[in-house]
């Protein structure tokens, strides 16, 4: 099992990507220096994988024990936040502490700021069982909990010591997420590379079937993508900032409608549609790569439009307080042709009246 490598100098981590290995008998958890280990994870991943994974750990001679969390979007704040840290404090846990993060993207990105917050850091490593966290948020370092007033906006940039992905564990999520997790994989392809776009069109039916073989290209793609751009650019200063592509506005729908009301792949989703409705405005993307982007969202029963009932002032109002304002200037990424996307900051209101309207 070669890994992919996040190449960061010393800071560097490998990603494990292979079908059943929680279950392979030659496979341990080799990043996991320290004897104290702590398995934060949620109510539903918990029950089906936490007992292999604390059974692999102890059979190093780890001490371990387990933390469980509310299962969604919603309860990734502060007061769960608080509620983990008060967990590892009554113990207590010391700095020769690891937690391994066993879950999809909320329990990934709180566990990592858990992580880089408690006792000013201790080490940390990703086993992420949702698509979307596969591919895309247990790569990269960013954790973050939300806040009713942005999504990710109290958080720090915090590297794992490895992530360790089974894509078996894929057979157990639901449609509706697997479907979501889709949004990120496809925005891969739009941003950064062309060939990959065209893969998931023509093998769109077995992905969607959960083919181990796509499957397994899919998630080890997604992951060589995504070290590249972090060992390019690791603070999102330049060229990471292509991976928000999507995000400005589907953040705007999921603090709008209420944390867990939409997947963040499902609000991704719609925004990439608008992003791109907003390129081809500008005579970037074509009308027939567009209806490409839209045609294979929809396949994956994606959104391609935001809620009904959202009104332009209220994805202003978000959008302004997000992450990516700088000087007071909104910025969008915009795909400019399928494969290569740019980032922009002079979008007049007029634009986004024409596009969200």
């Amino acid at each position: 099992m070669n890994p992919i490598v996040v190449d960061l100098g010393n800071r560097s981590y490998p990603i494990y990507i292979e079908a059943g290995i929680f279950h392979n008998t030659g496979f341990s958890f080799t990043e996991v220096k320290h004897d104290n280990v702590v398995v934060l994870t949620n109510t539903t991943v918990g029950p089906l994988y936490q007992e292999t994974i604390v059974r692999k750990l102890s059979a190093l001679g780890k001490s371990v024990s387990v933390i469980t969390i509310d299962d969604g979007e919603q309860y990734k704040h502060l007061q769960t936040f608080e509620y983990i840290m008060g967990k590892l404090l009554e113990k207590p846990m010391g700095r020769d502490t690891v937690l391994v993060a066993l879950g999809g993207g909320v329990v990934g990105d709180i566990g990592g700021f858990v992580s880089a917050c408690y006792q000013r850091g201790i080490d940390f490593v990703q086993v992420p069982t949702t698509l979307l966290s596969q591919v895309d948020s247990s790569v990269g370092g960013k954790t973050a909990v939300n806040h009713a007033l942005g999504k990710n906006m109290i958080g720090a940039f915090y590297q794992p010591k490895a992530v360790f992905i089974d894509t078996d564990t894929l057979n157990s999520l639901p449609d509706n997420e697997f479907s979501a997790g889709m949004a990120e994989v496809i925005k891969y392809g739009i941003i950064y590379d062309l060939a990959f776009f065209e893969w998931l069109k023509e093998n769109k039916a077995s992905i969607r079937a959960k083919s181990p073989p796509h499957i397994a290209h899919v998630v080890t793609r997604c992951c060589q993508i995504k070290a590249e751009i972090v060992k390019e650019d690791e603070k999102e200063k330049g060229i990471r900032a292509l991976l928000n592509l999507g995000h400005t506005f589907g953040h705007a729908i999921e603090a709008e409608q209420g944390y867990g009301k939409w997947l963040h792949g499902e609000a991704v989703s719609a925004g990439m549609v608008f992003a791109s409705v907003l390129s081809n405005m500008r005579g970037g993307i074509s009308l027939t790569e567009l209806e490409e982007i839209k045609d294979l969202l929809s396949f994956f029963n994606l959104p391609v439009s935001g809620p009904k009932e959202m009104t332009v002032g209220q994805y202003v109002k978000h959008m302004k307080r997000d992450k990516k304002v700088e000087h007071g200037h909104m910025r969008f990424i915009i795909p400019t042709t399928i494969g290569h996307a740019e980032i922009v900051n002079d979008v007049k209101d007029t634009e986004l009246q024409a596009v969200l309207g």
